[in-house]
């Protein structure tokens, strides 16, 4: 009986010990585990600002990010405040202010390098929509790829979007149509498409002269978060403010 009982609590023993390591490493982030490492390549970290307006922050409540797959936690996002959404809507709309008036083919070479980036970090960024969102592995480089066409696209329209010549009832007088940037564009991205909704809205509002303000979905700000820092690279590295924002 002794015996029994002995082999009994070595058993309770080995299988607390077991579920004790499950729990730890359901509790520790992906993101620390080596497997992950493509999400450090995009620049995130275990705790990450939700917020860009040239600058990162967020003093806001912190979200968690979770594999749907497994329920295990990837990383984790600052959420902004609303003191700043307000600066970073200030700040964008100044941003817009000075980017309306460099020429559209200027800003399609700027989406041009967006587009380039993209293709850079295409591999790492589209297994993070997979792990992020619960895609399979090719609709999440799929969805990466839709934003580098966007892109192309974008290029081009920069050089041929143009208005009318319209003749006037009034002598020695031309109609002249010309197309005006809206300003600050909102952009609104569901869970299920985090990267190529705001591609396909943002290319085409930074080719036309506007400024972007996006709030992704709050289950997948790890893939906003990495965009926006993709987009911020080429913006810095031509000297240009932040038309490109976040807000988380």
């Amino acid at each position: 009986m002794i015996a029994n009982l002995r082999h009994l609590t070595g058993r309770l023993a080995v299988q607390r010990g077991l579920l004790q390591q499950q729990q730890l490493r359901m509790a520790s982030y992906l993101i620390d585990q080596p497997e992950y490492g493509f999400l450090k390549d995009l620049g995130l970290e275990r705790d990450n600002p939700g917020v860009y307006s040239g600058h990162w922050q967020g003093r806001g409540q912190s979200i968690t990010s979770y594999d749907p797959g497994t329920g295990q936690p990837i990383a984790s996002v600052r959420q902004g405040t609303v003191q700043e959404l307000h600066q970073t809507i200030g700040l964008t709309v100044e941003a817009y202010r000075q980017w309306r008036q460099v020429p559209a083919p200027v800003r399609g070479e700027i989406v041009r390098q967006i587009g380039d980036e993209l293709r850079k970090y295409k591999e790492p960024l589209g297994k993070l929509v997979s792990l992020e969102v619960g895609k399979i592995y090719s609709e999440g480089q799929g969805e990466v790829q839709e934003f580098i066409d966007i892109c192309d696209y974008a290029v081009g329209l920069s050089r041929i979007y143009s208005g009318q010549l319209i003749n006037s009832e009034r002598a020695q007088h031309t109609i002249l149509e010309a197309w005006r940037p809206l300003g600050l564009v909102g952009v609104i991205s569901a869970y299920n498409f985090p990267n190529a909704v705001f591609g396909w809205n943002a290319a085409i509002a930074l080719v036309t002269g506007n400024g972007v303000l996006w709030k992704g979905a709050p289950s997948t700000p790890l893939v906003s978060v990495a965009t926006t820092r993709i987009v911020a690279e080429v913006l810095q590295r031509n000297n240009l403010p932040a038309v490109v924002s976040l807000c988380q």
